[in-house]
This record gives structure tokens, C-alpha cells and sequence, in this order.
């Protein structure tokens, strides 16, 4: 790819790649120093909402404090860019419409920002790259299938375990194997009760956000990132919420397989997850019944076969995004994106609610995701994740059971239910 060569050229040229920063909070900043050591990428201009944060990101970049523009308008802050300046707002929706950014990364985690944001560049044709994967697993089919409609960019970033995994995948097909599962290690134990209240203190002493933490704890961001991966390559869970059993890494090979050969799954071509010791590790469990590929794979990894495990014992976040920059500026090539709607991920109540209540958002007291198939997902009328934020019950639901669209009156007066909507008609009405 020459990616390194492209960029080096670029920065030799006095022409950095102009990128920009939707959500400064701890992936968002993280990404900004990992831009700055990349020579040939300029971090460039910052939106969050409390702009204190991308102030003080800047500055610990080395940026004095008189060279950045805190500015909502458009004229001014391209004006700035032209002048070298560093440019922090307020409107995130600014940053998809200024000139002098080649690129945007979507890192706020919060759906309806991230469908306008993504719905805006591409509309125009700036490249958007997503580390907000619970936006892409709601509207990112309909999204991708908009970019390539306009002739522009829609991708999730390499770094999160849905790039990571793709890239796996892609290695196990161009090698010839046959991908049975994908997965990724889990550090902890589900806790489908845990709420921003209860892991509050914890969170802020990580510098996380509690709702952040709440929906790592609760499950809700393994089955978002599992779903992501299910809808660009195919792979399906076993069951509801998958397995997610305690694996050693020896043993994933043998467990992460079909029943009949003796793992967990009733058959290939699945997603899950381990709380075993390989977080925060992804995997791969191909399968060969060609003699010559098993005797090369004895000799190189003395495995028997046919099962083998491909492992990457990390994955590096927001340090990994730059490389899918990179890839969509110089390349015009995405990293990983939603190719069908294989799987959903849909609010399964933490608790009774009461007819009347207003459901909080994600990582909230009501609901936790849970990853199914999208088949049952359309049959049950489930309610993706994306917009089950403020949904007012209509009855009472019982916990532990799944949230549908007969259970409550969902807020139609979000961008992302509009664009949820655009989908289920051009996906169900056979734009698939």
C-alpha cells in the first residue's frame, strides 16, 4: 500500500493530510496525540462540546494557546485553517463542511451525533471515518450504501476489534481457509445490572465516561463491536448474546467450533466472544480439509488441524485509527463497513419498566444490548439500540425481556430514527 512512502511524500510537499476530531473525550484525545506523531497527518480542528477539552488536547500538543480559534462559524474557521491555525467548535456538524479538512473521525459514542455527522460528509464528500461503531451498527448499512452512491467515504476505523477482525478475516480468505469463527476476548465478566450510578467512581478515576463503562460492563459494547464484524463479513451468532465462555488461548481452536468436532457452536461461520486471558486480544478459527495446507500449517505451527487459531493478542483503539485515514485519503479504501444487515443489536430490559417511563440511552438503568440475528430481530420488532434513547413505555416490560417496537413509542424526532427508518425501507424493500 505505501502508505508510509504516501505520507512522507505528503509531508515533504508541505502538505499534511488535514484531519479533524468529532468528540474529544478519551478516545478522541487519544487520537489526537497519535495523529500528531504521525509524520505526513496534521491534527487540524477539534469540535466537542465542552471545548476546555479540545483546548487543553491542543495545548499538550504542543500548541500555543494564541494559535488556536474557538469558533461556530464556518468563514472564520476556514479562514484560520488557511492561516495555519488550530480550530476547536462548538457545532460538530461545522467540521463536515469545511474545505480545508480532508477527513473527519467520529468519536463522540452518542448515535444521533454520530448519524448526522456521518450523513453530512458524506453529502459532502468528506471522508468519515467511524470509532462510534453503535452508530454504524443502527444505520451504517444504509450509510455506506450512501457514500457509494455519492462517490464518497463511509468507513469504521481499523484499531476497534470490528477493523481488527475484518483484517483477519481477509488474511484467512486470501490464504484460502474457510472462516469458522471471529472473536474477541472479553476482560471481565457480563454484569447485565450495571449502571452509570454503580461504576461512577471507577469510571472517573479511568477518565471515562460512567455511561461508557456502564455499557462495557452491562455487554453492550462486545455485542455492538461482534455485530459490526457480523455485518461485514457474514458470520452470525450461535445464540442470542453468543456464548462468551471462559476460553484459555490453546483452547479457543477447539472450542470455538462446530458441535461435531466438539466445540459449542451448532455450525461454522459464527461470532462470539471468551473471557478468557486473550483480552484484549481478536481471533480467527479457520478451517482447511486441504492435505497440502494442513501439512504446511503442521510444519510452520506444528497445529494438526483442521481447525487452526490466527490470533492478534491486541488491539490498539484509537492508536490504530491513523492507518484508516491514511487508507481512505490516499486510497480511497475503507477498512471495514456494513456489507448486509446479518445481525442487530437490540434493548433488552435491565430492570421492570413501567408503562409511562422514559428509557435512558446506553450504559442508562434500563436496558443493556444484546446481539441476535436480524432475521429475528425483524420478526420480533426488536428495538436496535440506536434509538431506543427516550422510547416511552407503553406497558409494563418485564426484566430480561426483549424491548419491541409494540412495547413503546419510540422518540421520532431523531436524526437517526429518520435515517433507521430510510434503511428498513431500502433494505427490506430489496435495496440489499
Amino acid at each position: 500500500m505505501e502508505l508510509v512512502s504516501k505520507l512522507h511524500k505528503r509531508a515533504e510537499d508541505g502538505n499534511p493530510i488535514s484531519v479533524g476530531i468529532i468528540g474529544c473525550g478519551q478516545m478522541g484525545s487519544g487520537l489526537a496525540h497519535a495523529i500528531n506523531n504521525v509524520h505526513g497527518m496534521s491534527i487540524d480542528a477539534i469540535a466537542d462540546i465542552d471545548t476546555s477539552r479540545a483546548i487543553e488536547t491542543l495545548v499538550s500538543l504542543g500548541y500555543d494557546r494564541s494559535d488556536i480559534l474557538e469558533t461556530n462559524s464556518r468563514s472564520e474557521a476556514e479562514d484560520a485553517l488557511k492561516r495555519g491555525k488550530r480550530v476547536v467548535t462548538q457545532d460538530a456538524l461545522l467540521m463536515t463542511a469545511l474545505d480545508a479538512l480532508e477527513a473527519n473521525v467520529e468519536a463522540t459514542g452518542v448515535t444521533d451525533i454520530g448519524a448526522q455527522v456521518a450523513y453530512r460528509s458524506i453529502i459532502n464528500h468528506k471522508p468519515i471515518i467511524m470509532l462510534n461503531v453503535e452508530t454504524d451498527i443502527t444505520v451504517g448499512w444504509y450509510l455506506n450504501h450512501l457514500a457509494r452512491s455519492y462517490g464518497s467515504l463511509y468507513t469504521v476505523a481499523s484499531g476497534d476489534e470490528p477493523g481488527v477482525c475484518k483484517m483477519l478475516y481477509e488474511q484467512a480468505r486470501l490464504m484460502g481457509f474457510d472462516v469458522v469463527t471471529l472473536g474477541k476476548g472479553k476482560n471481565n465478566k457480563i454484569n447485565f445490572d450495571a449502571t452509570a450510578d454503580m461504576v461512577r467512581e471507577e469510571a472517573l478515576s479511568k477518565g471515562m465516561n460512567p455511561k461508557m463503562l456502564a455499557a462495557f460492563q452491562d455487554g453492550t459494547k462486545t455485542m455492538v463491536e461482534m455485530a459490526a464484524v457480523s455485518n461485514a463479513t457474514g458470520l452470525v451468532p450461535d445464540v442470542p448474546g453468543m456464548h462468551g465462555p471462559h476460553v484459555e488461548t490453546n483452547d479457543l481452536a477447539s472450542v470455538f467450533i462446530p458441535v461435531k468436532d466438539g466445540g459449542i457452536f451448532s455450525g461454522p461461520g459464527r461470532v462470539d466472544y471468551s473471557t478468557g486471558p486473550i483480552a484484549p486480544g481478536v481471533f480467527a478459527i479457520v478451517y482447511t480439509e486441504d492435505q497440502r495446507m494442513r501439512k504446511e500449517m503442521k510444519f510452520i505451527t506444528r497445529a494438526d488441524g483442521p481447525y487452526y487459531l490466527h490470533f492478534r493478542p491486541y488491539h490498539l483503539c484509537d492508536l490504530e485509527t491513523p492507518q484508516s485515514i491514511a487508507e481512505a485519503v490516499l486510497l480511497n479504501e475503507v477498512t471495514v463497513t456494513a456489507e448486509a444487515m446479518h445481525s442487530e443489536v437490540a434493548c433488552k430490559a435491565k430492570r421492570t419498566i413501567k408503562a409511562g417511563e422514559v428509557l435512558e440511552d446506553i450504559g442508562g438503568r434500563d436496558w443493556y444490548g444484546q446481539i441476535i440475528t436480524y432475521g429475528e430481530s425483524v420478526k420480533r420488532k426488536a428495538v436496535p439500540i440506536g434509538i431506543g434513547s427516550k422510547a416511552v413505555a407503553l406497558r409494563d416490560i418485564p426484566k430480561g425481556a426483549i424491548i419491541t417496537e409494540d412495547d413503546v413509542r419510540l422518540n421520532d424526532k431523531t436524526f437517526i430514527y429518520r435515517l433507521r427508518r430510510m434503511q428498513d425501507s431500502l433494505y427490506n424493500g430489496g435495496g440489499k
